[in-house]
């Protein structure tokens, strides 16, 4: 039985070796070895003190939380809102998003110095963690401290359910030491109070994944990207297909379908979108390999006559969907669980999916009911790019089909950021809120033209 004790004890043993993992992944990336003293606790100066803290732990959290943290913004305008991440990628996309309207950082490794020295900087009246972010000592501490403990957007795949019951004697009182707990799902509801979490403490509030929309710095990223794509006359007929999020073994698939799929429409323009920014020359030569001309973003020159253009780049994928004719989603081709594909959705898009889409669902559950999505198995997925591409090429009524009824699943979940926004309201009833505030308009905006 692991106790928080033999956790904290068992960290403390492992510092030299999380520390090695940084620098070995900073061997591709330079970024892991870059603020090494804020994975040690020490936030960044100048910071205010007292406010709320939003933990975002990449990119995908980041993009799914941003609906909800301009609500922070808006109602609490002079409380300091801090949003922290544990990937450099996560903290670009923070940067890009929020700019000096927020404060930002990594969050600590879960050590008691660690977080000791970050609490005391910071001073939090709120720590807000999202899906399965349990960070047992932090938690421990906040309790301890009275800092208010939040967890939103809770999801707890059945797999998830199963490796944290044997760890429940850790996991138990981390649960119960949150205020509140916010689940996408009745079933994540079900499965947190299956692993010891007290079910008053437990609400559904749906998934705030649903909670996009496009803005204006989609809708400018959108144009500077398609004047790339269709500098001439003749190009602005290519279609494209996106493969987004890719991990490795994704791109081999895909490049042999594209190979294919050449031969009936030489003019198909494939797009890929790596996951990881470590993995972008891995890819850029793997399509070399694969004899196909290629272009990348990074160099910033318009596309001619070359088959694949590696967006080698962040902060464009949303962009790139906009521009795209059909999606399919990386990650789901292995047991990564795929990513999501709300994003696409929102931009009337077709998408294709392989065989585990595990991370997503109750997403997908609602997809299949409004026939708004393309699943693969896991035989020969190449081949079965091939047909579904060809299908929805040759039949353009089934391609927006698709489109539409992806886009009416994300109009019909929308709300989980008002929901959540009016938990932390009830947790921080002495912080007064603007209530001259006007809400933003979140409606999704479509912009899926490739005019």
């Amino acid at each position: 039985m692991i106790s928080l004790l033999i956790y904290r004890l068992l960290l403390l043993l492992l510092l030299p070796f999380i520390l090695v993992f940084l620098l070995v992944r900073s061997k591709n990336n330079k970024a892991y070895r870059q603020r090494l003293l804020e994975r040690l606790g020490f936030f960044p100066k100048p910071h205010k003190q007292g406010g709320i803290i939003v933990h975002a732990a990449s990119v995908g959290e980041v993009i799914a939380l941003k609906s909800f943290i301009e609500k922070l913004l808006l109602n609490y305008p002079n409380l300091p809102i801090t949003i922290t991440s544990f990937t450099p990628t996560g903290s670009a996309q923070i940067t890009k998003l929020f700019g000096d309207r927020v404060q930002h950082g990594y969050l600590p490794l879960d050590l008691f110095p660690c977080t000791t020295l970050f609490l005391h900087r910071l001073k939090p009246k709120m720590i807000i963690f999202m899906e399965t972010e349990l960070w047992p000592n932090l938690i421990a501490q906040c309790s301890h401290k009275k800092v208010k403990l939040l967890l939103i957007n809770g999801r707890l795949s059945n797999k998830s359910l199963l490796s944290y019951q044997k760890i429940s004697s850790l996991i138990e009182p981390c649960l119960n030491r949150f205020d509140q707990i916010l689940t996408q799902s009745q079933e994540n509801l079900t499965h947190f109070v299956q692993l010891g979490a007290h079910e008053s403490r437990c609400l559904n509030s749906g998934n705030l994944k649903f909670d996009i929309s496009v803005n204006d710095q989609v809708i400018n990223k959108k144009v500077e990207l398609a004047k790339l794509i269709f500098a001439n006359d003749n190009q602005a007929r290519r279609k494209i297909w996106l493969v987004a999020s890719t991990h490795d073994g994704d791109e081999a698939i895909a490049l042999t379908a594209f190979k294919e799929l050449l031969i009936p429409y030489p003019q198909l323009l494939l797009v890929l979108v790596p996951r990881h920014p470590e993995r972008f020359a891995q890819v850029a030569n793997l399509c070399l390999e694969h004899d196909l001309s290629l272009a990348k973003r990074s160099e910033n020159t318009v596309i001619n006559d070359e088959q694949v253009w590696l967006l080698d780049s962040l902060g464009e994928l949303m962009a790139a969907f906009a521009l795209s004719d059909i999606v399919t989603m990386g990650g789901s081709f292995s047991e990564v669980g795929g990513h999501n594909p709300l994003e696409p959705a929102l931009f009337n898009k077709p998408i294709i999916v392989g065989h585990n889409m595990s991370n997503f669902n109750e997403i997908m559950q609602q997809l299949r009911q409004e026939n708004a999505i393309i699943e693969l198995s896991d035989n020969e997925p190449s081949k079965q790019l091939v047909n579904e591409i060809s299908a929805l090429s040759q039949q353009p009524i089934r391609q927006k089909t698709f489109g539409k009824n992806a886009l009416k699943v994300v109009l019909a979940n929308q709300g989980a950021s008002e929901k959540t926004l009016a938990q932390v309201i009830k947790l921080l009833p002495n912080i007064p809120i603007d209530t001259n505030s006007i809400d933003t308009d979140t409606t999704p905006k479509p912009v899926g033209d490739n005019s």
